[in-house]
């Protein structure tokens, strides 16, 4: 065989062998990336993994409040999880839906029945965010943060003379006077405020016997708390709104000192566990992120959060200053 011969039959021996390892590290690299969404999709609701361990949980309450159904399944689950201990409720919002903070609130209390639970206030707390802490045993801030905003609110826009400036006009026929109003498309009449101040007035009769309820307080005796104030952390603490001041450290002092929960334990952090919109794509799409260190940076890859757009949808808002 000539040397050339040998050369040709080489250099294909060494493709071969290339492409082979090519192929194995292809495969090597979506079996990495499966194993991270699989964790990662695992640690939503386990607690960060860690089975039968004692443990104090940690519940984030952040962004806009609405009715989340995956994240009261996870209340539950934890208010039945004999390794958890205590529940540190982090919150950081400034409200949402009202309904959403009264859904809340219920499942707090729940877990409140079986295990202590304290919350720990963040930048802000406001309105249904206040909401979820009253549902607490115990409630410490920063000294500046900003609480309070008990109250209701009912918003639409009202565009009948822009749709006159354009040419539009809208036709409706319908069941009574009452019936979808307040509407966008029409001014609003004296029976139509009078019921909707009426709704308004109602749930801000419940949030504030709330208030006075878990805080054992008259919450006519607060200036401003009935006309929707807010309050810094050092303000709350002085008209009893919340308990201590200060941050993590204190909720564990708290629990540790009066509930005689062990210092020592492991604080895990329970996350809802969410369907991915776009199943095996969206589980490789977000072990991708993971695998290259992105999860962290708030990038929605390749599906939406169920819970975008639900303040949109109208009803009765409890919320200070929305960033939506």
């Amino acid at each position: 065989m000539s040397l050339e011969t040998e050369a040709v039959l080489d250099r294909r021996r060494l493709r071969r062998s290339l492409s082979l390892w090519r192929a194995l590290a292809i495969v090597a690299g979506v079996l990495a990336v499966g194993t991270v969404a699989a964790l990662s999709l695992m640690n939503d609701e386990t607690g960060a993994g860690v089975f039968g361990q004692k443990q104090i949980a940690r519940v984030s309450i952040e962004g806009m409040i609405t009715e989340d159904r995956p994240q009261l399944a996870m209340l539950r689950k934890i208010a039945k999880d004999k390794s958890v201990s205590a529940v540190i409720l982090f919150v950081n919002s400034p409200g949402g839906t009202t309904t959403g903070g009264e859904a809340l609130f219920e499942a707090i209390r729940e877990v409140a029945q079986a295990k202590p639970v304290v919350a720990q206030f963040g930048t802000i707390a406001t309105s249904a965010a206040y909401i979820a802490g009253l549902a607490t045993d115990h409630i410490v801030a920063r000294g500046n943060t900003i609480t309070g905003s008990v109250g209701v609110i009912f918003q639409w826009a009202e565009v009948s003379e822009l749709l006159g400036k354009i040419g539009v006009k809208m036709n409706e026929v319908k069941s009574g006077p009452l019936k979808a109003v307040p509407s966008p498309f029409q001014p609003l009449d004296e029976r139509g405020r009078a019921t909707t101040e009426r709704m308004v007035a109602e749930s801000m009769r419940w949030f504030r016997g709330l208030v006075a309820e878990r805080r054992k307080l008259d919450t006519t005796g607060i200036p401003g708390l009935e006309q929707g104030a807010i309050f810094s952390g050092r303000e709350a603490l002085a008209h009893k709104l919340i308990d201590g001041v200060g941050g993590e450290d204190e909720a564990v002092r708290y629990l540790a000192d009066t509930r005689g929960i062990d210092r020592k334990l492991k604080i895990v952090d329970w996350k809802p566990k969410r369907q991915d919109q776009l199943g095996f794509l969206g589980m490789l799409g977000r072990g991708m992120a993971e695998a290259f260190g992105l999860g962290g940076l708030g990038v929605d890859w390749l599906g939406g959060d169920p819970r975008l757009g639900a303040l949109r949808t109208g009803g009765l808002i409890s919320v200070w200053q929305p960033n939506e």
